[in-house]
């Protein structure tokens, strides 16, 4: 089978989010052939080149989304009437009073279809998009009667900021992906994410009946909705709409949605997506780096645990989401239950914001435990320690797991919680915060306390640390739970039946000709695209009385 994998800003780019996972598809699917269409976020991601791909990856197409250079492509009038007429039916449905429905999907999704044919018919839309043109095709929508309030209300700032944003997201309209010897020629596209990552799959379902499969672990949509905080309200409801009705359109041309975890499915059910189309497929994570303590803790333990100070371990990304406040306060409840207890932080800052939240943490910290000393002559150490990945003690993540009682996770929002895998990798028993799929993935292999409560987070960590016996049975479930759940292997397993199952409903019907050029009647049966011998050509079988050169019916009288 032939795969086109959409991917943004992740697979084939070195550190890219999200590649890690396409990386263990691809090469765990090696039966298949994939070409890769993706987008790249930035120049950084560019320079930083590509990981090494395997040989079932037989072409790589990029295409920036940060930027895009002026085609040089002239529109004649008649173009420039189907632009305008175009990106204005795109424009009405953005602006309509009601919450967007069926008919505002439709009307959008011929937009933007006919958008797509423009483009491919004159060789791209760069220029169309950034001109006057589609401002003032945008401020008429916004101006009609019957728009909605914050649509009337748009200002010409809003209006710019809302005709750059569209831009941005409609770039792909103007690549030349969408070819038979392209994403025509695949069999199946596979969108790594929703939003514009998936929108070379809809083309191609449009243009070639190419189905189309959406992988979200992470709903684009509930992201779009929870940023542009700062923007006005005519900008929010314009571009919330914008990203509703391509959710909208995606979802209903979408074969099947495959959310990683049952948070995700919600959402997606919440945003219109028809149930009987869901498949969860939880990310695969490699367990391999975390065998050796994993298999050396609970019941596997050959020696039973040494006393001594306990250890709560924290790791992860550090941002405000993350409640590192409400843990530390938590954590004070816990010295003084369990005196000789520490507490490991791990992980850096997230960007500025992060940076200024880690330093307000460790204010909070020196003022909650000032330094400790053993005697009057010893020098004090605090209890409470903020450490980086790659250092002393901290090398690997197995590593801070393997120093770790208990594993705490305190976060406030969380989505997928890879790093509580990781702990149950290392058959580590947890606490953590009822947020995101943590339930989930949990399930009955930990503790789960309410958000933003440092004591029901502080009994659940000292009810745990009083009792190895039941650390050692919870560490040891969580570690089978997750090599049963989580694993590479079963993702790879799920991805590969699904393909099967989508090209087996819906498969592309591309004629078969014969040597004349004519199309060949029952050529393709339906069991060409099930992997199997029986996939290679064979002659067809003629019958003599078919053949070329006819046999004389009749002796020939001489």
């Amino acid at each position: 089978m032939r795969i086109g994998l959409l991917t943004e800003g992740g697979y084939p780019y070195v550190g890219g989010e999200g590649g890690v996972w396409c990386d263990r598809l691809v090469r765990g699917l090696d039966i298949h052939e994939f070409d890769v269409y993706a987008f790249s976020t930035g120049q950084a991601q560019e320079d930083a080149g590509w990981v090494e791909l395997p040989p079932q990856v037989a072409r790589v197409r990029t295409a920036p989304l940060w930027t895009a250079e002026e085609d040089g492509v002239v529109h004649g009038r008649r173009a420039r009437r189907r632009f305008t007429e175009h990106y204005g039916d795109l424009a009405a449905a953005l602006c309509a009073a009601a919450e967007p429905g069926t008919a505002e999907a439709d009307r959008f999704a011929t937009a933007l279809h006919g958008l797509a044919e423009l483009a491919r018919d004159e060789g791209g839309l760069v220029a169309a998009l950034r001109s006057e043109r589609a401002v003032r095709a945008l401020e008429r929508a916004c101006r009609a009667p019957g728009a909605r309030r914050t649509a009337r209300d748009a200002r010409v700032a809003d209006l710019l900021t809302v005709a750059d944003h569209l831009e941005r997201a409609l770039r792909p309209l103007s690549l030349d992906w969408y070819e038979e010897d392209g994403l025509g020629a695949v069999d199946l596209c596979h969108a790594a994410s929703g939003g514009v990552t998936a929108l070379p799959g809809l083309l191609a379902h449009h243009f070639f009946g190419v189905p189309l499969l959406v992988t979200e672990y992470g709903v684009r949509l509930r992201t779009h909705y929870l940023t542009r905080p700062d923007a006005s309200p005519a900008v929010r409801s314009l571009l919330a709409a914008f990203h509703g009705l391509l959710t909208a359109v995606t979802y209903r041309a979408a074969s099947f949605l495959v959310p990683g975890n049952v948070h995700a499915r919600r959402w997606q059910e919440r945003c219109g997506a028809d149930r009987a189309k869901l498949r969860t497929i939880h990310p695969g994570m490699d367990a391999a780096p975390f065998a050796r303590v994993g298999e050396d803790t609970g019941e596997f333990r050959d020696e039973p645990e040494q006393p001594g100070p306990h250890t709560l371990v924290w790791i992860g990304r550090v941002e405000p989401a993350k409640d590192l406040v409400s843990l530390l306060h938590a954590f004070a409840e816990v010295r003084a239950a369990e005196p000789g207890t520490r507490l490991r932080i791990v992980g850096r800052a997230s960007g500025p914001e992060g940076e200024a939240y880690l330093g307000h943490c460790r204010a909070l910290a020196a003022q909650l435990f000032p330094d400790e000393a053993d005697g009057p002559h010893a020098v004090g150490q605090n209890p409470v320690s903020f450490e980086q990945l790659g250092g002393p003690g901290a090398e690997t993540t197995a590593d801070v797991h393997a120093g770790a009682t208990v594993t705490v996770l305190s976060s406030v929002v969380e989505g997928f919680p890879a790093g509580l895998i990781e702990a149950m990798f290392c058959g580590r028993a947890t606490v953590s915060t009822d947020v995101g799929a943590v339930v989930e993935v949990i399930g009955g292999t930990g503790l789960v306390v309410p958000p933003r409560n440092p004591r029901a987070l502080a009994e659940a960590c000292v009810s745990l640390l009083r009792d190895p016996e039941r650390r050692a049975r919870l560490g040891a479930a969580a570690r089978a739970r997750a090599l049963e759940l989580f694993s590479v292997e079963q993702n790879v397993t799920a991805f590969h039946g699904l393909y099967l199952e989508t090209v087996a409903r819906t498969p592309v019907r591309r004629p078969v000709l014969g040597g004349a050029g004519d199309p060949l009647p029952f050529a393709a049966p339906a069991e060409a695209h099930v992997p199997g011998h029986w996939t290679e050509p064979t002659p067809r079988a003629v019958p003599a009385w078919a053949a070329e050169t006819p046999e004389p019916v009749t002796e020939t009288v001489r």
